[in-house]
């Protein structure tokens, strides 16, 4: 995949209507801090489209970046955050729930959990949502560069284990500063679009 174009299309707060979008649709969901908004970046070969911060939970809104006019790349909102109340937990979750169960265009769900530690239990709870609206979501295990390569397998094998992820479930380790993985889910968005368009 060569992306050309990308527009920040559509922004979703928690009162908003979602769009009914006709291109298909690939959502990354993951815990804040996880370094989503970076994998968007390094994908869409842009510095700060999708915003970045070292305070966690910024991305408190749904936001659709139009990719190439062939499909939307939806960054969901960072959830776990821990200084967050209650209630703007509540709503965050209700927002990802609600773009789960009501997205007609969703092809895949890429979930991001940090490869250094074990996964939460929220993103356990995460996983579970994604698979029971029928998804097998695509693990990128993020932050690979802060690890050591002999670590590698160790850390995947503490994912799936802890996750209790599904047979043949793909698992993309990701590293935002040398891009390492991002041809891998290239392919992967390569395949999926080849798929959907049959």
């Amino acid at each position: 995949m060569v992306i050309r174009n990308v527009n920040l299309e559509t922004v979703c707060g928690v009162t908003s209507k979602l769009p009914e979008n006709k291109l298909p649709e690939i959502a990354f969901a993951g815990k804040s801090n996880v370094g989503k908004s970076s994998l968007i970046n390094g994908l869409m070969n842009r510095k700060s489209l999708a915003r970045t911060s070292s305070s966690p939970g910024k991305t408190q809104t749904i936001n659709y970046y139009n990719i190439n006019n062939e499909l939307y790349f939806v960054d969901l909102p960072g959830y776990g955050y821990a200084t967050a109340n209650e209630k703007v937990k509540a709503q965050w979750g209700k927002l990802i729930e609600d773009y789960l169960y009501q997205s007609k265009r969703l092809l895949a769900v890429f979930l991001l959990i940090d490869i250094r530690h074990r996964p939460s239990e929220n993103d356990r709870i995460m996983y579970d949502w994604i698979l029971r609206r029928g998804y097998q979501p695509i693990i990128i295990a993020t932050k690979m560069d802060k690890i050591n390569r002999s670590q590698l397998s160790k850390q995947i094998k503490l994912i799936c284990d802890t996750l209790e992820v599904v047979d043949d479930t793909t698992v993309i380790p990701y590293s935002a500063l040398s891009k390492q993985g991002r041809d891998e889910v290239y392919e992967l968005l390569d395949r999926l679009l080849a798929e959907e368009s049959e």
